[in-house]
């Protein structure tokens, strides 16, 4: 049976593979399917399990969804509580059907590698981001901060701060989920989870736009992601939020995701091959 687990246990794995990713990752990328961060929860389901089968059913869900709206939850239930498995995904405001669903797809096939038999996984890419657990946290507001990444600091130059602060707090007083905002180089983007209402998502924008503007300073560019929404911004021009594709940045993001995986399996190699010398010297010693 599986046991409870902490909110801690998903948020330090996310701070060890933002980490990790954040040294060969750039902040901005033309690609919706480049890496920008995950995690897992510690708690495993069983193989071949009821929850396994209601978590890949959730998956097929957010994939087929995907096709046609750029936001949607689900909760498939079980016969017994630890069962029940909840999940949610988001295209980001911009994106169409077509790319909302590439970029879906895209995610869960990793999700399903880079958090496999976790009871809980989060998957952030440019475009869009996946997220499922055993324990609810559809309609929960959330301003813990999983990602926080600044560029390199600019010095401080009155107009440019000035108009990076009218860029935020534009964005800030403008109304909905989805929110850009621009004045000559410096170029902005907001949203929010679509499981938030109307109140709590301005509420998340305020705190992750205040905490974007404090804690980067003067830095050329900015990501503030909390759990339930994000705030961006760049002074490197127009180009920075466009939806067009590029190679280089599409390599960056899956030689990104190969190295996290490859590390994960290094890992798993190590603990077996020392549980298999721990057998034959234990063997022998009898």
């Amino acid at each position: 049976m599986m046991g409870r687990r902490t909110r801690s246990s998903l948020l330090l794995t996310f701070t060890f593979i933002v980490s990790f990713s954040s040294l060969t990752c750039p902040s901005f990328s033309d690609s919706t399917d480049a890496f920008v961060f995950g995690g897992c929860t510690q708690q495993k389901y069983v193989h071949d399990s009821p929850f396994e089968s209601n978590l890949n059913s959730l998956l097929t869900s957010l994939v087929n969804s995907a096709t046609y709206s750029s936001y949607n939850k689900y909760t498939i239930m079980g016969s017994s509580p630890q069962d029940v498995v909840y999940g949610l995904y988001q295209c980001r405001g911009d994106l169409s059907m077509p790319d909302c669903a590439t970029c879906v797809n895209r995610a869960v096939s990793q999700l399903s590698v880079l958090c496999a038999q976790t009871c809980g996984g989060a998957l952030q890419l440019q475009g869009c981001y996946v997220k499922y657990d055993n324990t609810t946290f559809l309609g929960v507001e959330d301003k813990t901060v999983v990602l926080k990444k600044c560029g390199p600091s600019v010095g401080y130059k009155t107009d440019a701060m000035n108009l990076r602060d009218a860029v935020l707090g534009g964005m800030a007083r403008t109304g909905g989920a989805y929110r850009v905002g621009g004045s000559g180089d410096v170029q902005g983007v907001a949203q929010c989870v679509g499981d938030l209402s109307a109140g709590e998502c301005q509420d998340c924008l305020s705190e992750a736009i205040m905490r974007l503007r404090s804690d980067c300073g003067t830095a050329d560019y900015g990501d503030m992601f909390l759990a339930k929404c994000y705030a961006r911004y760049t002074t490197g021009g127009p180009r920075a939020y466009t939806k067009s594709h590029s190679d280089k940045s599409t390599n960056d993001g899956e030689k990104t995701f190969a190295i996290i995986i490859g590390l994960l399996a290094g890992v798993a190699l190590l603990i077996i091959f020392l549980i298999f010398v721990r057998k034959v010297f234990g063997g022998n010693g009898k």
